[in-house]
């Protein structure tokens, strides 16, 4: 090839950069920056998604785009937008994808380039993805990378407790060695302890959700709570300096009991008895209901009952006119009726009955009549007469002559 063949096309490279360059706004970022001719999404009836990408990794422009390994478009941009990159993507006429599909950034190898994987939702795919439609952040991420992976199983390797395995293992073997039966003992037991507690998560959550309430409680009434652990520690002191005592009263206490237990012991068939001849007695009282009380209630106040007694009377006293019959057929029908000498005390009284006596009846006015001026008693007058002289008719009463004087009438 002559010099002048390959000036031309030296030339023609140049030129073509150039244009290149202008074409693309005079911005270098290096090759990546130039369209690949005949790269895929860049025909006819192309389409563009634009994807908001956590971390773009090492992903530049010209990175293919991939639909299930399948190349179909190329990265056409990849720009700073807030705190995330918007990577824009030209995708070949023909592909569909759902309205909610996901992008993921992966490796195309092992230590080669990165791509834009994009792919329907594991579930729930809806609608139909548009050309100038944004794939939103919480549908975007990357895959691990191989610096990552190699980064984690360094850490695992260096410090994540891979060197003590053969100290776990001997542990383990001396742990189990000679208690194979225990274990196995141990294992249905464990999982029924398991199933237990799974049939009561219920309860559980609800023991779980009470305790939280009263937490809650408690940590409103934090206040209460303090003053209360405040106040009770004197009560506590006092306690304590007195557990001579209470000591003292505790053992005295256990010494009664031991008393007790004997004299149980030794009567017991006598109390046992005594309890069974008081079962009898108890019943009666209890058969009586309520008028053992209705009795009670009278006996301070007999004839009269206690209960609303200053209602119906007014006053400090009362006067009160009553019969008392104690003959013995009354006595008899009153008291003895139903023991066995019941009929013993009525005799002829009894049988043919009697008179009451003639009753006193009251006088005058028991309200006002203590308070009236009681008359005296008028005297008869004497007769007149001369002493030593037969009675004359008609003699006048003359005092201290014929009739005794005032002097005279002290005797009486």
């Amino acid at each position: 090839m002559s010099r002048g063949s390959t000036r031309r096309r030296l030339a023609g490279a140049a030129i073509g950069l150039v244009v290149a360059l202008g074409v693309t706004g005079c911005q270098w970022d290096g090759l990546n920056t130039l369209p690949m001719p005949g790269a895929a999404g860049t025909g006819d009836g192309a389409w563009q998604v634009r994807i908001q990408m956590p971390n773009v990794t090492t992903l530049t422009r010209n990175s293919p785009v991939m639909v299930d390994d399948v190349t179909v478009g190329t990265v056409k941009n990849i720009e700073v937008q807030g705190w995330h990159a918007l990577v824009t993507v030209s995708l070949e006429r023909g592909v569909h994808l759902p309205a909610n599909a996901i992008a993921r950034i992966g490796q195309t190898s092992l230590l080669g380039s990165n791509h834009v994987e994009l792919a329907a939702p594991p579930s729930n795919p809806q609608g139909e993805l548009k050309n100038g439609d944004v794939i939103p952040l919480d549908r975007a991420g990357d895959y691990p990378t191989t610096e990552q992976t190699l980064s984690s199983l360094s850490v695992v390797l260096n410090g994540g407790g891979i060197s003590q395995l053969e100290t776990i293992t001997t542990e383990l073997n001396k742990t189990f060695h000679g208690r194979a039966d225990s274990i196995r003992d141990l294992l249905p037991q464990l999982k029924q302890l398991t199933g237990t507690l799974d049939q009561q998560t219920q309860d559980i959550i609800a023991a779980m959700s009470g305790l939280d309430r009263v937490s809650g409680v408690f940590a409103q009434q934090k206040d209460q709570v303090t003053t209360a652990i405040t106040k009770i520690h004197p009560a506590l002191t006092v306690l304590a300096d007195r557990r001579q005592n209470l000591t003292k009263t505790l053992v005295a206490l256990g010494n009664l009991s031991d008393v007790v237990q004997q004299i149980i012991e030794q009567g017991g068939a006598s109390l046992k008895a005594d309890l069974a001849n008081l079962g009898p007695a108890l019943k009666s009282l209890a058969d009586t209901g309520g008028k053992l009380a209705d009795s009670l209630q009278i006996l301070l106040t007999f004839p009269f009952p206690m209960k609303n007694l200053d209602k119906a009377l007014k006053g400090d006293y009362l006067n009160l006119l009553m019969t008392v019959d104690l003959t013995g057929a009354r006595v008899d029908s009153n008291f003895l009726t139903g023991t066995p000498l019941g009929g013993r005390f009525g005799g002829v009284e009894g049988a043919l009955g009697t008179i009451a006596p003639q009753t006193a009846q009251g006088k005058g006015d028991p309200v006002h009549g203590p308070l009236q001026t009681q008359p005296k008693p008028q005297t008869a007058a004497p007769t007149p007469s001369i002493p030593g002289l037969p009675a004359i008719p008609g003699l006048p009463a003359i005092p201290g002559i014929t009739v005794p004087g005032p002097s005279q009438g002290g005797g009486r």
